[in-house]
């Protein structure tokens, strides 16, 4: 099955315009509106996380390739919304808080399912072969864990168990492995291709424990939904104390500073830093963000028009329609004309760079996995060339902040050099 999504990357090209508000917006009514894109990106991956729910449920009651190739395509969808709403966890504290247990990853997936006997794992990580869904309860320790029912509840308290950050039990990733399997392609081409009777009853369940793996599936989708809706009910307006409201009673210059903070940390150490940069060095499919199904580049795409969203204040639906607003383009533009011109160009062209590993995967066969290999000259050059533009968009991103006032805004580098 392919990665393909059924909204086009080109159906997200909009541009910069200004937003249709009469006079410039004031600082405040920014800082709204940004609010406004977090409640419907996270609404959006919450609608999209219980589409994926339910065809869990319909492949579970009764499995099939073509019941296992829908929810593939539910997870690729409940991803593109997700990664946009990456850009709201740098510089929200309570995001980034919560999201661990929603995207963390790498993952050593051993700790969930059965695995080959050579893959590498953390070392030292006494969960890394746990295999909670063949094993009903996990002696770690002195410390048995009861594992003999499979519960949303269960699964959260087994993240980072043992006291490995690489034991992530929950969330996007754990779905993905439970979905595609083990990539064993290494640098080559392909994804994981695990098979549907991986899920069946009885004589037709292969790699055995397939009730157990069902109840993990269905338990971890459950728990995703429900942690979305928290979090979109932390950015409503007609919620009563949620972070919505501390963040608009802060002072303007402070709002203003988490957006461009969060804008420039995504750009540079997240995106540039931990998922290129370290996985282009290391050569390491390992250290790739989407393993299992091979949408790494969808998945660095959506982190890049999160970015943009952000910065023009306009964000594409799942529905079809588009969110718009007062914006950090607005602000900017309306103090410097000109550099709002140079800082848009800048935004749109690593918008289209980061797409050239769209088109690299879809177009040309050629994934990130394989872009990352030892000796593909073409593929490193495409990868350092993304890592550039994001590290001249952060630059960009740094002058937005001059120029409405907003000075020393350090972007998270993840300690990565550029």
């Amino acid at each position: 099955m392919q990665n393909k999504l059924t909204i086009a990357v080109s159906a997200l090209c909009f541009g910069f315009s200004s937003s249709s508000i009469a006079a410039s917006p004031s600082e405040k009514q920014v800082i709204a509106h940004y609010a406004d894109l977090a409640h419907a990106v996270y609404q959006d991956a919450r609608i999209t996380a219980q589409a994926l729910q339910t065809e869990i449920k319909t492949f579970i009651d009764q499995p099939s390739k073509n019941g296992l190739d829908k929810v593939k395509q539910a997870w690729l969808q409940a991803r593109v919304p997700y990664q946009q709403s990456e850009v709201f966890r740098f510089g929200n504290a309570i995001v980034d808080d919560w999201e661990g247990q929603l995207n963390a990853w790498p993952l050593d997936e051993g700790l969930i399912d059965y695995v080959e006997t050579d893959y590498q794992y953390e070392l030292g990580n006494e969960g890394a072969k746990a295999n909670i869904i063949a094993n009903p309860s996990l002696q770690l320790g002195a410390e048995t864990l009861d594992l003999s029912t499979i519960t949303p509840e269960v699964i959260a308290s087994l993240n980072e168990v043992g006291g490995s950050e690489a034991n992530v039990a929950s969330g996007y990733h754990a779905i993905e492995f439970l979905l595609w399997g083990q990539d064993l392609n290494g640098t080559n081409s392909g994804a994981g291709e695990r098979a549907y009777t991986d899920y069946l009853n009885g004589d037709q369940c292969t790699n055995g424990n397939c009730d157990r793996r069902g109840a993990y599936l269905e338990a971890a989708a459950q728990l995703l939904v429900d942690d979305l809706k928290w979090m979109e009910q932390q950015w409503a307006s007609d919620v009563q104390n949620n972070y919505r409201q501390t963040l608009l009673d802060e002072s303007a210059q402070q709002g203003l500073r988490k957006m461009l903070f969060g804008m420039g940390s995504l750009s540079l150490g997240e995106l540039a830093g931990e998922r290129m940069k370290v996985a282009l060095e290391a050569n390491s499919t390992e250290d790739e963000h989407d393993c299992f199904s091979d949408n790494t580049h969808n998945s660095h795409y959506y982190n890049e028009q999160g970015i943009v969203n952000v910065y023009t204040g306009r964000y594409l639906r799942q529905d079809g329609s588009t969110l718009s607003g007062p914006s950090l383009h607005d602000l900017v533009a309306d103090k410097n004309t000109s550099a709002a011109a140079k800082i848009e160009q800048q935004f749109e062209q690593t918008r289209q760079q980061v797409n050239q590993l769209v088109v690299s995967a879809e177009s040309k066969g050629q994934y990130f996995d394989q872009l990352i290999a030892v000796g593909n000259k073409q593929g490193h050059a495409l990868v350092n060339k993304t890592i550039l533009s994001l590290v001249n968009q952060t630059a960009a991103i740094e002058q937005a902040a001059n120029i409405i006032g907003i000075t020393s805004l350090n972007p998270d580098t993840a300690d990565h050099e550029f």
